[in-house]
């Protein structure tokens, strides 16, 4: 038989809690991910309910505490806006409340953190005629998750720090 039409099924398949140990070896993962993932590897509904009932019993499956470190991870490292990283956690399954909650608790400056952003890619944009510079930094905070003045007051500060908020934003 050729090797490209063999199956490639293991001799042993993993248990769903074995699968489940694996996912979270790599990253902590919400409840609804972990769920879509262990429904796409085959395992029935019953399985994967007493499995994530299982995990969450032991603290291996916690929606809040995986909502916070996300939240925290984002903001404070990545420094992302606060849009986004509510979008992510969305994403992946965790409730409004318990998104509204992480992002309340890691509080911090909105405007410091683009600030931040903004002066450390700011050195990238170099060479670029000013206007260019001043869209494209405005464009990456944007899709960072920062709003619109946000994005603006940050790219004018960086670019031109000099100027202050108002010497690029006309541009």
């Amino acid at each position: 038989m050729p090797e490209a039409s063999r199956s490639r099924r293991p001799k042993r398949p993993l248990s769903c809690h074995d699968r489940a140990l694996r996912l979270l070896a790599v990253r902590p993962r919400s409840r609804r991910e972990m769920e879509s993932r262990l429904r796409s590897a085959g395992f029935d509904a019953e399985t994967v309910a007493e499995e994530l009932a299982r995990l969450e019993e032991v603290g291996l499956l916690d929606d809040e505490r995986f909502a916070q470190e996300f939240a925290e991870h984002a903001l404070r490292r990545r420094l992302s806006g606060r849009r986004a990283v509510a979008s992510s956690l969305a994403a992946k399954g965790v409730s409004r409340p318990l998104v509204e909650r992480a992002l309340q608790d890691m509080g911090g400056d909105e405007d410091a953190r683009a600030a931040e952003l903004a002066r450390s890619r700011a050195s990238r944009l170099r060479g670029l005629a000013p206007e260019v510079a001043y869209r494209r930094l405005v464009s990456f905070l944007a899709r960072r998750g920062y709003e619109g003045a946000v994005a603006r007051r940050a790219a004018a500060s960086a670019l031109r720090p000099d100027l202050g908020a108002e010497g690029l934003s006309e541009a």
